[in-house]
């Protein structure tokens, strides 16, 4: 493995680790609730502003995954998909560059 396609791989674990880590803190501290969560996602200007470019990215992203899939046919690719939704863009879009430069059968 290239060590290009390592840093892809190191980035991917790690955004999928650390903000995990202060997701899990924050419900431990606020109860398990998504609601909340969503709440929080919005409580100032700042908050919602980083929303929404993480969602906005997290579109482009799967736009773009999805229309190159359909072009280089690496089906494995496509599980940036729901790793950036379920996890967030700091895993999805590392995970994708991982998966898209291997070389396709």
């Amino acid at each position: 493995m290239s060590p290009l396609r390592m840093t892809y791989l190191a980035l991917a674990i790690w955004g999928a680790v650390h903000p995990m880590s202060w997701f899990v803190a924050w419900f431990n501290e606020n109860g398990w609730s998504i609601s909340g969560m969503i709440d929080a996602w919005h409580v100032n200007a700042a908050t919602t502003g980083l929303t929404w470019d993480l969602t906005i990215a997290a579109i482009a992203l799967t736009i773009w995954a999805i229309a190159e899939t359909r072009v280089r046919k690496n089906w494995s690719a496509l599980w940036c998909i729901p790793a950036t939704f379920l996890i967030g863009v700091s895993c999805g879009l590392p995970l994708y560059l991982f998966l898209r430069t291997r070389s396709v059968d």
